[in-house]
């Protein structure tokens, strides 16, 4: 950890940041912006990861590099999800890279939840004094020239920043997706994405359908089925893990694969697995029989859903458990997406834009790195990033 003389100079040098960076217009010149080595943006799980293998190379947080972050508080997007979420795997096997989670009674209690985790994303940021600037919302990221060695202008709502390069790791939460379905603009009770759903009493009483067949509408069907009328349908039939497989061996098992991949094999992987985890919330709700997932139902009508062979059910609220999109809006004037919205990526560190190279994507999922999005996972990535930038700007 740094002793309090470097972690007063960071103190000073991000007042500095603020002060020199801060902009009174949407139009930032690029002349005026505070200038930095680099900029991290996004303080959640990716941007510490980073900020922490930066720090190890020797750059100076706060001073060398400055992670920004648009929340006002730590923690990324874990205080935002739903109250009774919990970790697939151990608090021993959920840590970021030097400091390890603190432990969890996963024997009586289960695998940790939500504000474990936050707590622990507080208290990682300020064991290696990281210095998040917060809430600043990057908006823009763009070339400050045609110099293609030049550096790339970062502007916040109230910040604007030139950095020699720059490290997105904004994730994937503020950008949910919502399906097309037949029938969404009829439906007059309430509709919602898994992003915005916190607690099941809200519908306590009421006929819920959750649709998705992935880990959040496994556990928001087991929590809102102990107060609800729930029906759960899905594209395909889910798959469940074995009650002895968590996330520890979900990660292995993807790491194995994409191995082989790219030694030109491939085997059945975590697809051999199943995808959904039998944390305690969903045993039990297998145990109490709701764990019965329908066929996806062919529109929503103004009262509810209607399936292909005529049956209709009336229901009070829809939830969409239907994923993320990688939140990347804010790189849109380097004109790098692809149709598929990814920026394709590789290098020595995987995670180098290859039409940018001054831009580096971490934790966004496998395309950035074997299992970046996870807690576990993102290490790697921000390990062989922070190598690449280290050498860059040194």
């Amino acid at each position: 950890m740094m002793g309090g003389a470097a972690r007063r100079r960071s103190h000073r040098i991000n007042d500095e940041v603020l002060a020199h960076g801060a902009r009174p217009g949407a139009d930032a010149d690029p002349a005026a912006a505070r200038e930095v080595d680099v900029v991290v943006v996004g303080g959640g799980q990716a941007g510490l990861a980073t900020g922490f293998y930066l720090r190890r190379a020797g750059l100076v947080p706060g001073h060398d590099f400055v992670i920004v972050d648009a929340a006002d508080r730590p923690g990324g997007a874990w205080p935002r999800t739903w109250d009774g979420l919990r970790l697939f795997s151990p608090a021993t096997f959920s840590s970021l890279p030097g400091w390890m989670m603190p432990s969890w009674d996963d024997a009586t209690r289960g695998f940790p939840p939500r504000d474990h985790v936050v707590d622990y994303l507080t208290h990682y940021e300020e064991r290696y004094d990281l210095q998040v600037l917060r809430p600043h919302r990057v908006t823009s990221v763009r070339r400050a020239d045609t110099d293609p060695h030049g550096r790339l202008v970062v502007e916040a709502d109230d910040l604007t920043l030139a950095a020699r390069s720059v490290v997105s790791a904004t994730g994937t939460w503020e950008r949910p997706f919502w399906p097309s379905h037949p029938g969404m603009g009829d439906f007059t009770g309430r509709q919602l994405h898994a992003a915005d759903y916190r607690v099941p009493e809200e519908f306590a009483g009421q006929s819920v359908v959750v649709v998705g067949g992935g880990n959040s509408a496994a556990q928001i069907l087991a929590e809102v089925s102990r107060v609800a009328t729930a029906t759960w349908v899905t594209t395909r039939q889910p798959r469940f893990l074995a009650d002895d497989v968590d996330g520890r061996v979900l990660f292995a098992t993807a790491r194995a694969r994409i191995k082989a991949l790219e030694e030109g094999r491939d085997h059945a992987g975590v697809a051999g697995l199943g995808d959904i985890v039998m944390v305690a919330s969903v045993k039990d709700a297998r145990d109490r029989g709701v764990l019965r997932a329908e066929p996806m139902f062919s529109r929503l009508t103004a009262d509810g859903v209607t399936w292909a062979d005529g049956e209709t059910r009336r229901c009070d609220a829809v939830i969409w458990c239907t994923g993320f999109r990688p939140a990347l809006r804010h790189l849109h004037p380097l004109r790098l997406r692809t149709s598929e919205g990814r920026i394709p990526v590789g290098g020595e560190s995987g995670t180098q834009a290859l039409e940018e190279p001054r831009l580096h994507l971490v934790g966004y999922g496998d395309w950035t790195g074997p299992a970046s999005s996870t807690l576990a996972g993102v290490g790697a990535s921000a390990k062989s990033t922070a190598s690449t930038v280290a050498a860059l700007v040194g």
